[in-house]
């Protein structure tokens, strides 16, 4: 029996149809959406991108602006308060007092200068004795503050401000700077600094000036104690001054130039003209009654 010869040849592959082919090149996408997905797809990342600018701009770059030019840029100054000034500290070091008296503030000259007395119960800032008479040499009006201490009774401290400080008619009411509660209760940190309000106001027969941060303000020198007191707030990088009490300084910057100083300085405005700034001074103002604290 024959048997017949192996063809040598391979068989021939079974080529898929053209439509096979097509249909098995069909995505996902294009079976879901169509030919079309492509645009759909791209007109999403778009919507996408945009809602995304606009929630960052809007959120976080734009409330922030000012946060970043006045780390970063040039500062901007509250145009709408035309009387400015400065306060200084031995962070300050050697200053040329002939260049500041002729400095400008975005074109307003300097008007007010208040610097750092004290601290505590026996810290003397070791500028401040030069700093001050050289603010008096120069006619700008002038002021001083104690920084207050919360591990010290608000009394001791306003001794040892009265016996470090001698205010003169014209300078401006003393100034008391309060930045920390330390380990006191509120309660306790608004009897000690009523009570050196209270010394130190009876010694010049002149209203104080309380020196504060806004938050620090709004959380605890909120009561009716303090709301006859003349308020200076430090709030940075804002536009405008938040605080909806009355106030009559505003701490805009710390990041402040000035000629004749190294350096940052800290710059305010006065919420006020020039003649009601010199109705704050010793001599000028009628203290408030005090029969209600």
């Amino acid at each position: 029996m024959t048997q017949k010869k192996r063809s040598s040849t391979p068989p021939k592959k079974r080529r898929r149809s053209s439509r096979n082919s097509k249909q098995s090149a069909v995505t996902w996408a294009e079976r879901s959406f169509g030919h079309g997905y492509k645009r759909v797809f791209w007109i999403g990342i778009i919507i996408a991108a945009g809602v995304y600018l606009f929630v960052t701009y809007n959120y976080i770059v734009a409330p922030t602006s000012n946060l970043w030019q006045g780390l970063f840029g040039t500062t901007k100054y509250p145009e709408e308060y035309a009387v400015r000034g400065i306060d200084i500290s031995r962070y300050q070091s050697e200053i040329d007092w002939e260049k500041v008296a002729a400095a400008k503030i975005d074109h307003q000259p300097i008007r007010f200068v208040i610097a750092k007395a004290t601290e505590g119960k026996e810290h003397v800032d070791k500028n401040f004795n030069d700093n001050f008479y050289q603010i008096g040499q120069y006619d700008f009006i002038r002021g001083a503050y104690h920084f207050f201490s919360p591990l010290v009774s608000g009394d001791v401290q306003a001794k040892h401000y009265l016996k470090q400080v001698h205010l003169e008619p014209g300078d401006l009411a003393p100034v008391l700077d309060v930045e920390s509660i330390g380990t006191l209760s509120a309660e306790q940190l608004r009897k000690e600094v009523a009570e050196w309000l209270n010394i130190v106001e009876k010694h010049y027969n002149t209203t104080p000036i309380i020196y504060t941060g806004l938050k620090f303000k709004e959380k605890y020198l909120n009561t009716p104690t303090f709301d006859r007191y003349h308020f200076w707030i430090a709030h940075y990088y804002v536009k405008q001054l938040s605080y909806k009490g009355k106030w009559k300084f505003w701490q805009f910057t710390d990041r402040g130039k000035i000629d004749g100083i190294s350096g940052d300085v800290d710059l305010n405005v006065y919420n006020g003209s020039s003649y009601d700034l010199q109705q704050l001074t010793i001599g000028e103002q009628e203290p408030e009654d005090t029969e209600a604290q």
